[in-house]
């Protein structure tokens, strides 16, 4: 359960946040800003990012099983707070001491991930899909040791026909089985505008579903597990719950 996206009240100006590209084909971007969203990187000590501790704790040390590797996140409606929980969630299991992360924007249709980590009007996903480069060249290192992020890039005019295509379910099973000391998220589409999101759905080891508190029906998140497959569920995430932050053991909610 999370609090609604908070700004942090103070901001580590003199921070180094280049964004460096993991291939020689591309030049390191300009200098950007962290958005302040991210309260994980901001304001680790604050009551949000503790809760976010906490989901990385149920993530990462399941009562049972294997922790899931290559997690979907997505939600009901749009405006629900996927890639606030995308992004934060990324950024704190690669603070962990030995965790790898790929974060992975296949919100093709309206790409946030870049701008969380200030990678504006770079390429991503999309141009991957509808060309023959190898995906390296849209993946880029940030500030945080250990976390590595693919934008979804411009907008195309085909979403559905390029995230649902052979090239796509490639990259998920070579991202699974290539990669298995590091944890992969994927922010994907809301279900309610999407059908990709399903089709993703089947390659991936869990969902976490994001519910904003007090906006999201019951009965469209009731839908949105029914067609992804309860079994599939990793559980779900309330976003902008008040009370979550004054329960928070002695916490108190961190000022804007």
């Amino acid at each position: 359960v999370l609090p609604r996206e908070i700004k942090p009240k103070e901001k580590a100006e003199e921070a180094d946040n280049t964004i460096v590209s993991l291939s020689n084909a591309m030049k390191a971007s300009k200098k950007a800003k962290m958005d302040e969203r991210l309260v994980t990187y901001w304001a680790p000590q604050s009551v949000e990012a503790e809760l976010f501790k906490v989901l990385r704790t149920n993530l990462l040390f399941p009562q049972a099983g294997r922790p899931p590797r290559l997690i979907l996140v997505t939600s009901a409606n749009p405006g629900d707070g996927k890639s606030f929980i995308s992004s934060n969630l990324a950024v704190i299991i690669a603070q962990g001491i030995e965790e790898h992360v790929l974060l992975i924007d296949a919100d093709i249709r309206n790409p946030m991930i870049d701008s969380y980590f200030g990678m504006n009007t770079v390429n991503g996903l999309s141009e991957y899909l509808a060309h023959t480069e190898a995906i390296s060249k849209y993946m880029y290192k940030t500030v945080i040791p250990k976390l590595t992020v693919v934008p979804g890039g411009k907008p195309p005019l085909n979403p559905t026909e390029l995230v649902t295509s052979k090239k796509m379910k490639g990259l998920l099973e070579e991202v699974k089985e290539r990669y298995d000391d590091r944890y992969t998220i994927i922010d994907s589409p809301p279900m309610s505008i999407a059908a990709e999101t399903s089709a993703m759905a089947k390659y991936v080891d869990g969902i976490i579903m994001v519910v904003r508190a007090g906006k999201t029906p019951r009965k469209e998140v009731a839908e949105a597990i029914e067609q992804l497959g309860r079994e599939k569920i990793l559980g779900i995430v309330l976003n902008d719950s008040e009370q979550s932050v004054k329960k928070y053991y002695g916490y108190k909610k961190y000022k804007r």
